[in-house]
């Protein structure tokens, strides 16, 4: 991830097998990692069963905050691509209950459009 990206406040995708042993402990059976970003810490981690927003806190990072949002949670989302000017993607989640969306920004040439498709088969099987 440039250090630009991480000042701008936009992810980077990470690969999955780097994430395998982080989360291997909390992972229930059958769950697996889709896809994954980070920003400067802090990562969102999509699963074939809900988001995970880990936080990491603290001057060592040794404290985390692990927040799992299952896609039955989500009432909605939106994409926005990259443009000419705008460099950054974004993506905008709502989750039941709260009041403000939660909103991510990514790098641009960040799959975007597959994070959508992600989200839209977890979130709309089933209707």
């Amino acid at each position: 991830m440039s250090l630009l990206n991480a000042i701008l406040g936009n992810a980077s995708e990470i690969k999955r097998e780097d994430l395998l042993r982080e989360f291997a402990e909390i992972l229930v059976e059958g769950e697996s990692i889709e896809a994954a970003y980070k920003l400067i810490r802090d990562k969102w981690v999509f699963t074939n069963k809900r988001l995970i927003v880990v936080n990491v806190q603290g001057v060592t990072g040794t404290k985390r905050e692990y927040h799992s949002i299952p896609y039955r949670s989500i009432n909605q989302f939106a994409v926005e691509t990259s443009g000419t000017f705008d460099e950054d993607c974004e993506l905008k989640l709502w989750i039941k209950g709260a009041k403000e969306p939660l909103i991510r920004e990514f790098k641009r040439g960040t799959d975007i459009k597959g994070l959508q498709r992600t989200l839209a088969t977890h979130l709309l099987v089933g209707e």
